[in-house]
């Protein structure tokens, strides 16, 4: 059964698609000050190229497995594949949830759901900078919706660990805290950048996630 319901999906998604790193809507150095043109450069070039590699092959390998019914081969793949999917995932929304001409406040629906949530935008933004600095290690903070309810709810994941498939939550905004996506320029002080972050948020586009989420 398992082995079944596992090819379907390799023939339906694995196997039939390269993944392919996104270009960047905007230049490497647009986001200046808040996160300089060498992280922008390296995070993008290299570390999100490095998960969409590593993606590839792993599908390739999960793709191998399946065909020869290789249970324990398609198991063991689970983290690698995990992993690097999650990087892309997380990483394809986050260069988009970022704007050279972002920042300020959301507006429309979205506004009046954070209000209604969290009391205001100040309180989502303390709220959600508090949880996100508090990750250990290496994560995520994420503000995401609940497709049951439809409420929006923060949450922070480890790792690259993609917030949908881990909560169930649709992602409508995320902050990278790893090293990589801050240390150059921030050194070891992640408080200063995730509140600096907030100056460059794309509302626009975490707008329309949270009314592609909604319909």
């Amino acid at each position: 059964m398992l082995q079944s319901r596992i090819l379907r999906l390799s023939r339906l998604g694995l196997s039939r698609c390269k993944y392919t790193l996104p270009e960047l809507p905007y230049k490497y150095d647009a986001l200046e000050p808040v996160v300089n043109r060498d992280i922008m450069e390296i995070h993008h070039s290299k570390h999100h190229a490095t998960y969409v590699n590593n993606l590839n092959a792993v599908a390739d390998k999960v793709s191998a497995a399946v065909e020869e019914g290789n249970a324990s081969a398609i198991i063991g793949l689970h983290g690698a594949l995990k992993f690097n999917g999650g990087g892309h995932i997380n990483h394809s929304i986050f260069w988009n949830n970022l704007s050279p001409n972002g920042g300020g406040l959301p507006s429309g629906d979205l506004l009046s759901a954070i209000e209604a949530e969290f009391g205001s935008f100040d309180q989502l933004k303390a709220k959600m900078s508090a949880a996100t600095i508090a990750v250990q290690g290496s994560g995520w903070g994420w503000l995401g919706v609940n497709p049951e309810n439809k409420r929006l709810q923060i949450a922070t994941c480890a790792n690259q660990d993609p917030l949908h498939a881990t909560t169930g939550l649709t992602p409508l905004l995320g902050i990278d805290v790893w090293e990589h996506a801050y240390y150059l320029q921030y050194k070891n002080v992640r408080p200063e950048y995730v509140n600096s972050i907030w100056n460059v948020v794309n509302w626009e586009d975490v707008a329309a996630r949270y009314a592609t989420a909604l319909s």
